[in-house]
């Protein structure tokens, strides 16, 4: 897009106002103070995935003092916190690392073109009309203004936040009652005596079911096939013992290397010891529920732990509402819905008066911006990741995906201080133009995210790819990424180049 005005031109521009995008920025406002920067969000809140999802009991799937930043410790009293603590977190973590003055709400970046001969994004940014509400959807109208900047850093996750995954479901349209996807929690909806479906088996469906059955409504859990689920203490007695103590930078220090090698750990004990693994899970699972419950059944899946994702419960809590006979698990697959609830295809039905699709996301990356080079569509789908950070042959832009394994926020915090080691290196040094280089022969594996997850499967195309060897490829493991991202001196397959003469 060109135009006869002259744009506004800033160093760097972080796309999204979440967890990432606070945490990046706030590294960048700290490591290299003097650079123009600006945060540009398209929502009118800060939050990102704490400020959108509001059904009940969301809170996180890590600990709190992983998921929380390094440089800010978390100071809350849970381990697992709710979404309103998280959101609430972010929030004071922007204001109080000055970021909140760098944020510009309401504003989408919906095109990014590289321009070789001024060695600089040009954006193309949609602004809402302030009369729209809900979430932001494609092909909404707006005035549109042109920016550029010399490195842009995607922070937008890798899911959509105005639609998530909703499959045919034969007869839904006849359901008498109503139906709710999590991502869009109606506000007026009240749970008590209530009768829920919620269809799902992936973290929001076990948070949603010990939720509502606190709020006096009777949950049932619909899966088609089960997951793994672990009860996890909701606070951590290492960090309250050491509360009063220890000055809290070096308590938040010490649990903090607790959890990451923890994690680490059992994620290595799982892979490389499936089936016992498993029978940790099971037997665990069966000590907090029933003896006539059917764990084989509902909770013991076909699949090796962490092919998908671990479902935590703090507390255990799913398991106890279980117990006490306000939520159960179905595990079947569906017929078809009628007025009244849903008949499933082992003959049997659940009445319901709301039904819950919890059903999974859409992946979407870079935020849904269309990204060139001189003309040249970018495919994210078909292009190698460097570190899994930014993309072969694409120059100074780089894009945030944590852990699938672990805490989010570990490898956000890696990526942002890449990325600043990445714009002083370049200014000590006069280079301009940062570009990853694939060597000959290192050929595009498995997505960026290597999860056998629904909505992994469903989005595959739209992944950044993997190589065969580093820095080409997701370790899954903090500890080694560390030494990748931090005591890798060479940078191997970044080309470095100064600006253009006309620039």
């Amino acid at each position: 897009m060109h135009s006869t005005e002259r744009a506004e031109h800033l160093d760097v521009v972080v796309v999204g106002a979440g967890l990432s995008g606070i945490g990046a920025a706030g590294t960048l406002l700290r490591r290299t103070p003097d650079r123009s920067l600006a945060v540009i969000e398209s929502r009118d809140a800060v939050g990102g995935t704490w400020d959108l999802f509001r059904y009940p009991g969301v809170r996180s799937d890590s600990d709190m003092y992983t998921l929380g930043y390094a440089k800010r410790p978390w100071g809350g009293e849970k381990s697992i916190a709710d979404g309103d603590d998280i959101r609430e977190y972010v929030q004071r973590t922007a204001r109080e690392t000055g970021v909140d003055r760098r944020i510009r709400l309401r504003q989408r970046v919906v095109a990014a073109s590289w321009r070789s001969d001024r060695a600089l994004w040009e954006l193309t940014v949609l602004h809402r009309d302030p009369a729209a509400l809900g979430e932001w959807r494609d092909g909404e109208a707006g005035t549109t203004s042109t920016i550029t900047c010399s490195f842009l850093f995607a922070c937008t996750g890798y899911y959509r936040y105005d639609q998530g995954f909703s499959p045919e479901i034969p007869g839904l349209d006849r359901f008498a009652g109503r139906v709710v996807h999590p991502q869009h929690w109606p506000a007026d909806l009240e749970a008590a005596g209530k009768r829920f479906v919620v269809i799902g088996s992936g973290a929001t469906a076990v948070t949603l079911v010990p939720a509502l059955a606190k709020r006096g409504a009777h949950a049932t859990m619909l899966q088609r096939s089960p997951t793994y689920v672990a009860a996890v203490p909701s606070r951590d007695r290492l960090a309250l013992r050491l509360r009063g103590r220890l000055p809290q930078p070096i308590a938040y220090r010490v649990v903090r290397a607790k959890h990451i090698l923890g994690s680490i750990a059992l994620y290595q004990y799982a892979r490389r010891r499936p089936e016992a693994m498993k029978a940790l899970l099971k037997r665990s699972a069966a000590e907090k529920l029933p003896a006539s419950f059917d764990v084989d059944t509902h909770f013991s899946p076909r699949y090796d732990p962490w092919d998908q994702r671990l479902c935590a419960v703090p507390g255990g809590d799913l398991f106890r509402a279980i117990s006490a006979g306000d939520a159960d698990v179905v595990t079947d697959r569906i017929d078809h819905v009628d007025a009244d609830g849903i008949v499933l295809a082992s003959g049997g039905r659940l009445d319901a008066d709301v039904v819950v699709t919890a059903t999974g996301l859409n992946v979407l990356m870079l935020g849904g911006m269309r990204v060139d080079v001189d003309g040249a569509a970018v495919d994210t789908g078909s292009t190698l990741a460097y570190k899994g950070m930014m993309l072969a042959g694409v120059p100074n832009l780089a894009y945030t995906i944590g852990y699938t394994n672990s805490s989010w926020t570990l490898r956000a915090d890696l990526v942002a201080n890449s990325v600043a080691d990445l714009l002083v290196r370049m200014r000590r040094r006069g280079q301009a133009v940062v570009v990853p280089q694939a060597p000959a022969g290192e050929t595009p594996t498995a997505p960026v995210i290597d999860l056998a997850a629904g909505y992994i499967r469903r989005g595959l195309h739209l992944m950044p790819r993997q190589g065969r060897r580093s820095p080409w490829t997701v370790h899954q493991n903090y500890l080694l990424d560390l030494l990748l991202f931090r005591v890798d001196p060479r940078r191997r397959d970044l080309r470095f180049q100064p600006a253009p003469a006309r620039a």
